[in-house]
């Protein structure tokens, strides 16, 4: 048996810091997501792709861009890529690092199991979609 994984005391903090998510919550999402630092410049996700994971902004500004163009900016406790995953459709828009960036990757199964045992964030999740789909 695989020993449980720890939740990341960095990554536990910056969530703490920028989003509204209950401790429980925070602590869940630091043990099953992935932090990753991303060069500026670099896309995390390509317009019209597969949707395998969703992102949080640990860091960093991250630029929304649909056809090439800037739609959005997010920063630090934003979440983005969840579009794809919750209405199981390809990407519609492409993240890019405005500057360096530090995320946390939420693979897909992850992302299931929370929508699945945690309400709120399913919740959060379902909102996130709907404003930017608007």
């Amino acid at each position: 048996m695989a020993p449980k994984q720890k939740a990341d005391p960095e990554v536990v903090k910056a969530l703490a810091e920028h989003t509204s998510f209950d401790k429980s919550l925070v602590k869940q999402l630091a043990t099953v997501g992935t932090a990753v630092n991303i060069p500026e410049g670099w896309s995390v996700i390509m317009e019209t792709t597969p949707a395998d994971s969703a992102y949080i902004v640990l860091s960093g500004t991250v630029e929304i861009r649909k056809a090439g163009t800037t739609i959005a900016e997010l920063g630090a406790g934003d979440v983005f890529g969840e579009i794809a995953l919750v209405n199981h459709s390809l990407r519609n828009a492409s993240a890019v690092a405005a500057a360096q960036i530090r995320v946390l990757r939420l693979g897909e199964d992850a992302i299931a199991s929370l929508l699945e045992h945690d309400k709120a964030f399913a919740d959060t999740l379902r909102a996130y979609a709907t404003s930017r789909i608007q």
